[in-house]
């Protein structure tokens, strides 16, 4: 039986592999317990494409679909998402995507309803954040592509705001690597919007300032 580490101990440092690549990277994190997300979750949903992806686009965490079927962007943010890349002139298939946090937070109100995600706290997506670390340093992305507020705060701190910073390119500091950095919102808020057509064309501008980066 796994100990219950106090909230602020919460990290997935331990579990992170000695050595290997992607493949050994995915492997252990299938048996992460950093934080209590994983006792309520299916699996462990890691990234996945490209491993010398030009561009790693870093969302919030799984959804429904995601923790069912253990790989990220598969339900209808994922689908929507595909398509607002390609129509912004970035190849899906060549990008390396992933979540900031790697468990499906969620309520439910009886067991047989409906999942409904929940926004993973500021522990938990710090608990998580060694197994981005050594995503991206694996595979060195050229860019990064921030989806939704979660995600942001996440990689730059608690006062990132997506309103204040989307379709621009920032360079920071992220886990001792410079980077560059294009904010956007998360796909599943243009699904959720009054004006869905003008959500998408917003997050496409976003993505082509994105393509633009990388030509």
């Amino acid at each position: 039986m796994v100990a219950k580490a106090p909230e602020d101990a919460y990290t997935a440092a331990p579990f992170l592999p000695d050595r290997g690549g992607l493949r050994a990277l995915r492997e252990a994190a299938a048996g992460c317990r950093g934080c209590p997300l994983y006792r309520d979750a299916t699996q462990t949903v890691f990234g996945t494409g490209d491993p010398h992806a030009r561009v790693m686009l870093v969302g919030e965490q799984p959804g429904d679909q995601e923790d069912r079927q253990g790989k990220p962007f598969v339900g209808p943010a994922g689908k929507l998402l595909d398509r607002a890349l390609a129509e912004a002139g970035v190849d899906p298939a060549q990008a390396y995507v992933t979540n900031a946090v790697k468990h499906f937070k969620f309520t439910q109100a009886e067991p047989r309803k409906r999942r409904i995600h929940k926004a993973p706290t500021l522990r938990e997506m710090t608990a998580c954040g060694p197994w981005l670390a050594k995503e991206l340093e694996l595979v060195e992305p050229e860019l990064i592509v921030v989806l939704g507020a979660t995600a942001g705060k996440a990689l730059l701190g608690s006062s990132f705001r997506v309103t204040q910073v989307r379709g621009t390119v920032l360079e920071e500091e992220i886990h001792g690597r410079r980077e560059r950095l294009v904010p956007t919102v998360h796909p599943s808020s243009v699904l959720r919007a009054e004006d869905r057509e003008a959500a998408y064309h917003g997050l496409v501008a976003d993505l082509e300032v994105a393509a633009r980066a990388l030509s």
